[in-house]
């Protein structure tokens, strides 16, 4: 494998990592294997740290083709946890408000989830890194401060219910690029006439890439060390 040149690798990111830590764990390693000072690495959809799944990282210049993976489509499964809300609508913050979940039935389910099929227009989550005036929506929430956040139109292709056994939904989503699933998650909790937050979020797909063909970092980081251990880099195991 040519790193320098470009390698695409698929890497399934753990829990409480943040893209960003994925990315320099990968990019600090290939360096000190490679015993080169710098080297292009990049990623092709940012996950939020509570959640896990598929991520794209491009080296070199395999980094061109980080806007072809962004656009693709994604699927996750999304876990639900209806009758309560966050400031984030996932676990990182603490529950800021509880709503009534005693007429939620299987059947307003079943009614409620298909209006998110097809175009929507969605509003980002006030903790995201969405730009505002050259700062991130989160920044401004973290200081307390409300600003106007856009509606912006996405596509959900597929919205498939899993499992719901009250409070707690689960759904496989596909969508587009830009989807916030904690935006779809706060809004599926206003139709049910409730709230809602995410308890678990996986990337399972990116376009045709699924968690089987991921690494696991561990694996991954010790397929890198061998790079300066092997006369050639032939003898490193390829991810098919």
């Amino acid at each position: 494998m040519d790193y320098i040149a470009g390698e695409v690798l698929y890497v399934a990111k753990p829990l409480n990592w943040t893209s960003f830590n994925l990315v320099s764990k990968v990019r600090w390693k290939l360096q000190r294997a490679l015993k080169v000072k710098k080297l292009k690495v990049g990623h092709a959809g940012t996950l939020d740290p509570l959640a896990t799944g598929v991520m794209i990282i491009c080296t070199g210049k395999a980094t061109k083709q980080i806007d072809i993976f962004q656009y693709q489509t994604k699927e996750y499964i999304a876990t639900l946890e209806l009758g309560a809300t966050t400031p984030s609508f996932d676990l990182e913050l603490p529950i800021d408000g509880t709503f009534p979940t005693e007429h939620i039935t299987r059947t307003l389910v079943d009614e409620v989830i298909p209006r998110f099929l097809g175009e929507i227009w969605q509003v980002p989550p006030a903790y995201s890194a969405v730009k505002v005036d050259g700062k991130r929506a989160y920044d401004y929430a973290r200081d307390g401060q409300e600003v106007e956040l856009k509606p912006k139109l996405l596509v959900i292709d597929e919205i498939e219910i899993l499992d719901f056994s009250l409070p707690v939904l689960k759904l496989r989503v596909v969508c587009s690029k830009g989807t916030y699933i904690r935006a779809l998650a706060r809004d599926i909790g206003l139709a049910l006439g409730s709230g809602a937050h995410l308890i678990a979020l996986e990337r399972t797909k990116i376009g045709k890439v699924g968690l089987e063909d991921c690494w696991q970092i561990d694996d991954l980081v010790l397929n890198i060390e061998q790079l300066d251990k092997s006369e050639s880099n032939n003898d490193v195991i390829i991810k098919e």
